[in-house]
């Protein structure tokens, strides 16, 4: 399973990173996705990345701001978000697939955390 953490309050400016650990199944071949889902919207894409962590994708609202990585041998995916916005409050969600594209719905979905700006 896939859970996401570090979640929290930050001042709009400030900077957060949130982590997805997965266990039970390693994830090292998949893409690594972040999603999110802010109050009275959809779910949107965030950001992605490759097996081996060089390719990437974001969504154009967040390009320049955050940046996604990952480290196979913790298994684990990283989101480090810096400038951050009041309309970036969301619950945040990783998931998994084989392949990787801004337009891939993954099979593979994780539990969220809460990432809160305040203004």
């Amino acid at each position: 399973q896939l859970q996401a953490s570090g979640g929290g309050l930050v001042q709009a400016g400030g900077s957060l990173r949130i982590s997805c650990a997965a266990s039970g199944r390693t994830f090292t071949r998949d893409a690594m996705y972040w999603f999110r889902q802010g109050p009275g919207k959809e779910r949107e894409f965030v950001a992605a990345v490759g097996w081996r962590g060089i390719l990437t994708r974001y969504a154009d609202s967040v390009k320049g701001r955050f940046s996604i990585s990952r480290d196979n041998a913790k298994n684990t995916v990283y989101l480090q978000m810096n400038s951050l916005k009041p309309e970036d409050t969301a619950v945040y969600y990783c998931a998994a697939d084989a392949n990787l594209g801004t337009g891939v719905v993954p099979g593979f979905w994780g539990r969220g955390t809460q990432v809160t700006v305040s203004s």
